[in-house]
């Protein structure tokens, strides 16, 4: 089968059908009656159900949240997973972020990569073999989210009520493919508030702010202190401690306060390691300081169990796992005031093997007498499937029929739409040398890398769907 030949024949049609999709602002808003996230994501979802009812697929949406486009019948069914919500456009744009632009080979649009555009290029490969007349041996849907941006409620709806499928895959993410992904959490260690009756402490700690995300690594950590003696000894220690680690921050006093800010480096909560966290620089400077009862048992604390903490061994939740490799964790926010106490947002990620839920038990266990406890955990188990699997082989397979690349499938500490799926992969769209330009302004796809995108989906939906070679495997 020519499918390089047939996509060239749907260029045209491809581009005019992503314009418009893109050209819709869905960016989650306010809920409405009959649109649960905004007005912006259930225009999309429309649009691509009218795309397909309009190519003689079978549409369906549940709660104006999700939907999917179905072609064939028998008993199984296979998934593609993307979605047409994209973040806010921020600032900076050379052209309109809704009003897509071809020029020099480049479609430049907010969501052309994240992850219009790839919904796009597996709608039109399932789109040309029903024009070619093909007979599908299993149901294919697309199925459409509006909300994987925020809080993933599309898909929670969706798979309430509808079947699951047998086996699918993600185009929300990077060839060759993704086939597994670390347990993801979140969870929140509050300080009980102890006595406030110190005995005349030096120093008191009135606020402490670092982060503002539980998986980014903080970059900016500030405290407010109230020294009631010897400021300019504090003063001194503190620029000494700059100049000894070659860290980057500054004092100032205001209204007999001294603020300090230290600046490190931002990272993606699940690669810690790339990153400079500031809160925990910021902390072991105040770790030598005499500080009054509360602000000494935060700060401790934080010695003892937070820092240096990169692979959990000090929660008891370290893990290794031959292919998603090691338990991460991320302290993405450090907050403290001498009103409420202090607050460590943790983001952990664990592969294959960990017994999450009981880590965490023990470790509340552990830190209760510290004055200590835990809040808030949000929790999705690793998803994995074995790279030897039938779905992985041919997938792989239809990707290096088209580029010239023997790179293996890979794991991450991150998570796509795959997860959803019992049985999917992240498969696509971005290349080997893409360049990655989600959630970025001027947001860009070359048109050549959105024709091969389709080209390898139309390929391996015509092995699995049409041909049936998941079933041989």
């Amino acid at each position: 089968m020519d499918y390089k030949g047939l996509v060239s024949r749907y260029k045209d049609d491809l581009i005019k059908d992503l314009f418009g999709l893109l050209e819709i602002e869905s960016v989650r808003g306010e809920a409405g009656r009959n649109a649960p996230v905004g007005d912006g994501p259930k225009a999309a979802l429309d649009y691509m159900i009218s795309l397909g009812e309009r190519d003689g697929m079978t549409g369906r949406k549940v709660d104006n949240l999700a939907g999917h486009l179905e072609l064939g019948q028998g008993e199984k069914l296979f998934g593609i997973l993307g979605h047409v919500d994209v973040v806010p456009p921020g600032s900076g744009w050379d052209t309109g972020p809704f009003k897509p632009v071809l020029e020099d080979g480049i479609i430049r649009a907010r969501g052309v990569q994240d992850d219009k555009g790839p919904t796009m290029a597996a709608y039109y490969a399932m789109k040309i073999l029903a024009a070619e007349g093909m007979d599908f041996k299993c149901r294919t849907r697309l199925i459409i989210g509006t909300d994987e941006e925020s809080d993933w409620q599309c898909t929670d709806a969706y798979f309430k009520s509808e079947e699951m499928p047998d086996a699918g895959f993600a185009p929300d993410a990077a060839f060759p493919l993704i086939h597994g992904e670390k347990g993801i959490t979140t969870f929140n260690i509050i300080q009980k508030q102890t006595s406030l009756d110190d005995e005349e402490p030096n120093i008191e700690l009135k606020v402490l702010i670092s982060g503002e995300r539980y998986n980014m690594v903080p970059e900016a950590a500030e405290a407010k202190l109230k020294v009631l003696q010897n400021m300019s000894e504090v003063i001194q220690s503190f620029e000494d401690f700059l100049r000894r680690d070659d860290i980057d921050g500054e004092y100032e006093i205001d209204n007999g306060f001294l603020k300090l800010s230290i600046t490190g480096q931002s990272a993606h909560g699940s690669t810690p390691e790339a990153g400079v966290n500031a809160g925990f620089i910021l902390l072991e400077f105040l770790g030598g300081l005499d500080l009054d009862n509360n602000a000494t048992a935060f700060v401790d604390f934080a010695g003892s169990r937070i820092m240096d903490n990169a692979d959990g061994a000090k929660f008891g939740m370290a893990h290794s796992h031959d292919e998603l490799g090691d338990t991460t964790v991320n302290t993405g926010m450090i907050n403290y005031t001498e009103v409420d106490g202090g607050i460590f947002g943790i983001n952990l990620r664990y592969p294959e093997g960990l017994d999450f839920k009981k880590g965490v038990e023990e470790l509340e266990k552990a830190i209760y007498p510290d004055g200590f406890i835990i809040e808030d955990v949000t929790h999705q188990e690793p998803h994995y499937v074995d790279k030897h699997d039938p779905l992985v082989k041919v997938l792989l397979d239809s990707y290096r029929n088209h580029v010239n690349d023997d790179s293996e499938p890979f794991t991450i500490g991150g998570g796509t739409y795959a997860r959803t799926l019992e049985k999917g992969v992240a498969f696509g769209a971005m290349f080997k040398d893409t360049a990655d330009t989600m959630h970025q302004k001027n947001e860009r796809m070359k048109v050549d890398e959105l024709l091969l995108a389709t080209e390898i989906y139309l390929e391996a939906l015509h092995r699995i769907c049409i041909k049936g070679e998941m079933d041989e495997n």
